[in-house]
């Protein structure tokens, strides 16, 4: 199929009728203000947004906010807002474009702007996809404040940071009598809802200020595997497509929204287009991060140090697809009450099949890196749930060390492995203050405050366990440490 058309509005006659978006952009007035432009928001709440107006109607288009980077802002920019999802790996490739976006923001250009989007009373919704380390929280849930965080929130900077943002936001809207608004994350944060809330009023007092009235912030939680957008990708979409699109977004068919229903300003009928609406989202965000997030990144620690590149390659390392059932099935099912009608033995299944999803091309890097803000909440809950019990979760710990000597720099082979997290330089300097034993190691990263509690920090059994299975990978390698405990 040759492509001769660039994505705009002009070209939406030209698309294949199954591959139009569901509403036309710049159609729908702004109803909801999103922190973070990157493809999981626009393969997911975005598409979801959009198929709930297309359903039922309202004002929810959506201003995307670029936090630093102009590069995708200026591209949707060129496209009149449009872009398309490829979906992989089910079969033929599908393309669809989406027209929800009706307008943008920049939070390094412009902060201004995003406040002022904000306090309009139009919004009823400000939403979050950024990373971990965007929300300046530790992991007790502590606003990292420094001097700039203090200046942006005090109003003696301009608010870039996503803290500030939100502050400076809701003090303008107080001021302008803009009525209630709902704070949502949809971020893989345990507690997410009143992660932010805490951060919001931390960062109010630093403001001088309190929480306004008419404010919510729901938890939720949010599941669909959204893989870097490739070169090949950008080819692909244009083929099904049908116009070349530069800022096309890749996943795969499965996707789930499960969001505590508290907005005093209104919301799309999400519900309508399968988000599940419901008063406690704890069980389905406790689920999804021990038994699907850990599982990730369990694969994406021990296939990096296996020299593997994909996720999917990590689940070719033989015995490792056993090892992870038994780390699921031992470990974290006695963690996990999980709701009505789900398994976590049977979640974990779904997980692993999706992950066996070559087509996602899912880097095992990528998943590695911001280990210090991931395993807090991915992890360490179910070492400690396990260790109040009495219990030895020893395939938890199998993990955690993994991560321990992928924090160390080196791959079984000797390549060395890029550390891409906010602690990097703390680690560095923690290791070369010991010596490179596993005692060494074990005990310089269990010293880090920002990701052990005392309680595991001085759990002799934990390090006991955490030093004999780092000296098994160290001496073996991945392969034959997992490929011995399958036999």
């Amino acid at each position: 199929m040759t492509v001769t058309y660039r994505l705009d509005r002009g070209a939406l006659t030209s698309l294949p009728e199954a591959s139009r978006p569901a509403v036309v952009p710049g159609s729908v007035r702004p109803g909801v203000v999103h922190l973070g432009l990157g493809a999981f928001h626009r393969a997911h709440q975005a598409v979801f947004t959009e198929s709930a107006v297309a359903a039922s109607g309202g004002d929810w288009g959506i201003i995307g906010v670029a936090p630093r980077s102009r590069d995708i802002l200026d591209k949707l920019r060129a496209q009149d807002g449009l872009y398309s999802v490829l979906t992989v790996g089910d079969g033929a490739d599908r393309a669809k474009a989406v027209g929800i976006l009706a307008g943008f923001g920049h939070a390094a250009g412009d902060p201004y702007g995003v406040v002022a989007a904000i306090a309009d009373p139009a919004v009823r919704i400000v939403s979050m996809t950024v990373t971990e380390k965007a929300y300046r929280l530790d992991p007790g849930g502590r606003l990292l404040l420094d001097d700039e965080l203090r200046a942006q929130l005090t109003g003696h900077a301009p608010p870039t940071t996503v803290p500030a943002l939100l502050v400076r936001g809701l003090l303008r809207r107080q001021a302008a009598g803009g009525g209630p608004l709902t704070v949502l994350c949809c971020d893989n944060l345990m507690g997410n809802g009143p992660r932010i809330r805490g951060l919001v009023e931390q960062a109010l007092d630093v403001a001088g200020a309190q929480l306004p009235g008419g404010v919510a912030f729901p938890a939720t939680m949010v599941d669909r595997i959204v893989p870097a957008t490739s070169a090949g990708h950008i080819r692909r979409a244009a083929v099904a497509l049908g116009a070349d699109d530069a800022v096309p977004v890749v996943a795969e068919q499965f996707t789930q929204w499960v969001i505590e229903d508290d907005f005093p300003g209104g919301r799309p009928d999400w519900d309508r287009v399968g988000a599940i609406m419901t008063d406690d989202v704890t069980s389905w965000e406790k689920l999804k991060l021990r038994a699907l997030n850990a599982v990730h990144s369990a694969c994406a620690y021990l296939g990096a140090l296996a020299g593997r590149e994909l996720i999917a390659d990590s689940l070719e390392i033989p015995g490792l697809p056993a090892v992870l059932r038994r780390f699921i099935a031992e470990d974290i099912a006695p963690t996990v009450e999980p709701p009505p009608g789900v398994t976590v033995a049977g979640y974990g299944e779904t997980a692993l099949g999706r992950f066996a999803n070559r087509e996602l091309g899912h880097r095992n890097l990528q998943v590695a890196m911001d280990g210090t803000q991931k395993l807090p909440h991915r992890l360490l809950g179910t070492i400690a749930d396990r260790r109040k019990t009495g219990e030895t979760p020893g395939w938890a710990i199998l993990v955690l060390a993994a991560w321990m000597r992928f924090a160390r720099g080196y791959a079984d082979s000797g390549a060395p492995l890029h550390l891409d997290d906010p602690l990097a330089n703390r680690i560095r300097e923690a290791l070369a203050a010991v010596p490179d034993t596993a005692p060494g190691v074990v005990g310089a990263l269990l010293a880090l405050p920002e990701v052990f509690p005392p309680h595991l920090a001085g759990d002799e059994v934990l390090r006991t366990e955490l030093i004999r299975w780092y000296g098994e990978l160290e001496r073996h390698g991945v392969e034959a440490t997992i490929g011995g405990l399958a036999r």
